[in-house]
């Protein structure tokens, strides 16, 4: 909702190789912002319209980290007392993928043919490198663009700072956590910043603009993208 042109991105990427691409337009949100503020039935009502709107796709593939672990590691237990629907997010589970994992562990693809000069780092968010533990996929397609520099962030296994409702609930921690990730940002010298999960860069840019710093922040897709389509 925030950052269209993230799934825009994503979408003509999987068009280039080939593949036909549908978006379920009553497709909704995951469910994990109540799931995290302990409305679990709530979550559960909103999980059962995803699997429905995605029922008859081969593969589901999502350009957030975070929308994809909540499926694989909290679905089992919104329906583990409904059989029918928990079969349902088994299988969902099963032909669901995040954006990057999905180009590497599927299609077999970490070059795309991308050509773009830049100095980038990347941000590991939470959900993506410790629940889904995906953290090469995306710096293999990053390394792989022609032209790229990529710098490594230094203390990147530390969270930004946002985590969906803590961010609210624990302003004050959350904003150090937030500044100290920013400085470590400044440190490499990068033109952009690159993630998988948006509400990470949504928090992070937000922080960047506030200090008046001049870095970009993008989803790894549009990169890519942008690197395709000069």
């Amino acid at each position: 909702m925030f950052f269209p042109q993230a799934a825009e991105s994503a979408y003509r990427l999987l068009r280039r190789q080939g593949l036909r691409v549908d978006f379920p337009k009553d497709q909704i949100c995951c469910g994990q912002p109540s799931f995290n503020s302990g409305y679990v039935d709530e979550s559960a009502k909103v999980a059962k319209e995803l699997l429905y709107a995605f029922e008859d796709t081969d593969y589901v593939i999502s350009p957030s980290g975070s929308c994809t672990a909540m499926v694989r590691d909290n679905y089992p237990i919104l329906f583990k007392n409904d059989p029918k629907h928990l079969a349902m997010a088994k299988d969902f589970a099963s032909r669901l993928y995040e954006f990057s994992e999905f180009f590497v562990k599927v299609l077999g693809v970490k070059n795309v043919g991308a050509k773009y000069k830049a100095k980038v780092t990347y941000h590991h968010s939470c959900h993506m490198s410790r629940l889904l533990r995906v953290k090469d996929a995306p710096i293999d397609l990053i390394t792989n663009i022609e032209g790229i520099e990529y710098i490594e962030l230094p203390e990147n296994q530390d969270c930004c700072g946002f985590g969906g409702t803590f961010s609210v609930k624990m302003a004050d921690i959350s904003n150090a956590m937030l500044n100290e990730k920013i400085e470590n940002v400044m440190s490499t010298g990068a033109d952009i910043l690159v993630g998988s999960d948006l509400s990470c860069l949504m928090n992070i840019s937000g922080g960047l603009s506030r200090k008046g710093y001049k870095i970009e922040t993008m989803h790894v897709a549009e990169l890519l993208d942008r690197g395709l389509r000069g």
